[in-house]
C-alpha cells in the first residue's frame, strides 16, 4: 500500500483514525497502531509480515534479557545475536545473489547459485529500527520496554514503517508513553499540513519530472549535452522531493496519532560543503550511521588517519544500504572521499563566497546522484561523458520538460521547507489545505506511482 493511493486516502486512513480516537486506552491504541501497520505491509505481500514480525520478536526479548543480564558479557552476547541474526536476514533477502554473483565472477567453482529471492520491501528502514533499539538498550540510552505491543506499534508504525524516516525508539518513546492522550488540534493541523505538502510534493513535483526523464534515461547515450544536465537536474529534484516528500507525509501521518516524527530532510541544496549536506540529506540515515557505526569505529577520536578511515567505511556502507549494487557503493565512497577533502581543506573552503561554495556543492552532489541513478557504469560514464565532454551542444529537449526542471529548482531554493512553515487552527486554512489535496488528487488522475526509497 501506498500513501497516493485510493485504497489508503479513502478506506485505509480514514478507518484506522476513526478507531484510534474512538478507542481510549493505551493498550487498545498499541494493538489497533500495530495490526494497522501488518495490514499496511501485507497489502503488498502478506508472507513478510511473518519476518517482520520474527524481527521484531527478537529484538523485544534481547531489550528484555539486556535489561536482565547480571554481567556485561552477558548483555553482550544478546546484543551479538539481535544484530546478527537481524543482518543475516538483511544480507540474505539484499545481498545473496548480489555477494554470489560476484563470488561466482571470481571463483566460478564455488558453487553458489542464483536463488529468485523477493527483496521485502522496506527491511531496511525496520533492521535499522530494531538495532538501534537493541543497541540503545544496551547503551542504557532506553529502558527495554514491556509493552509488546507497544515495541510492535514502533517497528510496525504505517507512517514510516516501509521508507522511513529512521525513527529511535527513545525519539518517540515519550509520546508512545503517552499515546491515550487526548487530541490535539495544533497536532492535527501541523498532521494535515504535512501531509498535504508532502502529497504534493511527490505527485506534482517529483512524479511530473519522472515523466521526462525517465525516458530520456532509457535512452541514455543519444541525450546530448543538453538532456544530460537536464537529466540529471531533474532527477535531483525528483529524488529529493520524492523522499521529502514522503517524509513530510510520514510526518504528518504521525502528528495524525499523537507521535512526533522528527525531520529527515533540511534545505540539503542549500548545503555549504559535504559535511553540511549530510547533516541536511536524510538526517536519520546520516546520523544512524554516524551513531551505531562511525562512532563504533573511533570516530575522530584516534587522529586524522583514522578519522578519514572511518568516513570512507561508514560511506561505502551507507552505499551499500541503498542497494546491492556497485554503482551504489561507488557512490558512498564518492561521498567518502568527499568528506575527507572537506575535512582538510575547510579552512579554505570556509574563505570562499558562500554562493560559490554552496554551488560547488550542490554540483558535487549532481554527480553522485549520476552514479546513484546509473544501472551501471557504463551508463554513468556515458551520462557524465555528454555532461562535461560533448562531443556537440545541441537542444534536443522537450521545453514542457525544461520548465519542469526550472519551476523545481526554483521551489528547491526559494521556497522553505516544510518545518520552517508555521501552520494555523483558523478555519481558512483548513478550506485551503482541502483545495490543495483537491488539486494534488487532479493532478494524481488514477495512478498510484511508486515511491522510489520503496526500492531500498
Amino acid at each position: 500500500m501506498i500513501f497516493n493511493s485510493d485504497i489508503f486516502l479513502f478506506a485505509f486512513l480514514p478507518v484506522v483514525f476513526t478507531l484510534f480516537w474512538t478507542f481510549k486506552t493505551r493498550e487498545q491504541r498499541y494493538v489497533l497502531l500495530a495490526l494497522a501497520g501488518y495490514v499496511f505491509y501485507g497489502y503488498w505481500n502478506w508472507r513478510f509480515c511473518i519476518l517482520l514480525l520474527f524481527s521484531s520478536l527478537i529484538s523485544f526479548f534481547v531489550g528484555i534479557a539486556i535489561d536482565k543480564s547480571k554481567s556485561r558479557e552477558t548483555a553482550k552476547r544478546w546484543v551479538i545475536l539481535a544484530v546478527t541474526t537481524d543482518l543475516a536476514l538483511l544480507g540474505f533477502f539484499k545481498y545473496y545473489n548480489f555477494f554470489a554473483d560476484n563470488i561466482r565472477a571470481i571463483s566460478p567453482s564455488i558453487p553458489l547459485p542464483p536463488l529468485k529471492i523477493i527483496l521485502p520491501i522496506g527491511i531496511s528502514f525496520y533492521t535499522f529500527h530494531t538495532i538501534s533499539y537493541v543497541l540503545d538498550v544496551y547503551a542504557g540510552r532506553v529502558k527495554a520496554t514491556r509493552q509488546f505491543f507497544e515495541y510492535l506499534t514502533y517497528v510496525s508504525l504505517f507512517s514510516q514503517l516501509v521508507a522511513g524516516p529512521i525513527v529511535r525508539f527513545r525519539q518517540i518513546e515519550s509520546d508512545l508513553d503517552n499515546i491515550d492522550s487526548l487530541p490535539r488540534e495544533e497536532w492535527f493541523a501541523k498532521g494535515i499540513a504535512f501531509f498535504v505538502i508532502g502529497l504534493m510534493r511527490k505527485v506534482i513535483i517529483a512524479d511530473h519530472i519522472a515523466e521526462y526523464i525517465n525516458p530520456m534515461l532509457h535512452s541514455y547515450s543519444s541525450m546530448g549535452f543538453t538532456g544530460a544536465w537536464v537529466a540529471a537536474l531533474g532527477y535531483a529534484c525528483q529524488l529529493y522531493f520524492d523522499f521529502a516528500g514522503y517524509s513530510d507525509m510520514a510526518v504528518g501521518l504521525g502528528y495524525l496519532f499523537g507521535i512526533r516524527i522528527p525531520q529527515n530532510f533540511n534545505s540539503p541544496y542549500s548545503a555549504l560543503g559535504i559535511v553540511d549536506f549530510w547533516r541536511r540529506w536524510h538526517i536519520s540515515l546520516s546520523t544512524w550511521l554516524r551513531d551505531y557505526l562511525y562512532i563504533s569505529l573511533g570516530g575522530s577520536r584516534k587522529g586524522p588517519t583514522r578519522t578519514y578511515w572511518n568516513l570512507m567505511l561508514t560511506m561505502l556502507i551507507g552505499g551499500l544500504w541503498h542497494g546491492a549494487s556497485w554503482t551504489f557503493v561507488f557512490w558512498g565512497g564518492y561521498h567518502g572521499v568527499l568528506l575527507i577533502l572537506d575535512k582538510i581543506a575547510n579552512p579554505f573552503l570556509r574563505r570562499l563566497p558562500a554562493y560559490f561554495y554552496r554551488a560547488m556543492t550542490f554540483l558535487l552532489v549532481v554527480i553522485g546522484w549520476v552514479f546513484f541513478r546509473s544501472t551501471d557504469f557504463h551508463m554513468a560514464i556515458s551520462w557524465l561523458g555528454q555532461m562535461f565532454l560533448p562531443q556537440t551542444i545541441s537542444w534536443n529537449v522537450p521545453p514542457t520538460a525544461m520548465a519542469w526542471v526550472i519551476f523545481a529548482m526554483m521551489v528547491v531554493f526559494f521556497v522553505p521547507e516544510t518545518w520552517d512553515l508555521r501552520f494555523s487552527t483558523r478555519k481558512r486554512w483548513a478550506v485551503a489545505f482541502a483545495l490543495a489535496f483537491l488539486v494534488t488528487y487532479l493532478f494524481m488522475n488514477g495512478t498510484e506511482s511508486v515511491f522510489l526509497y520503496y526500492q531500498f
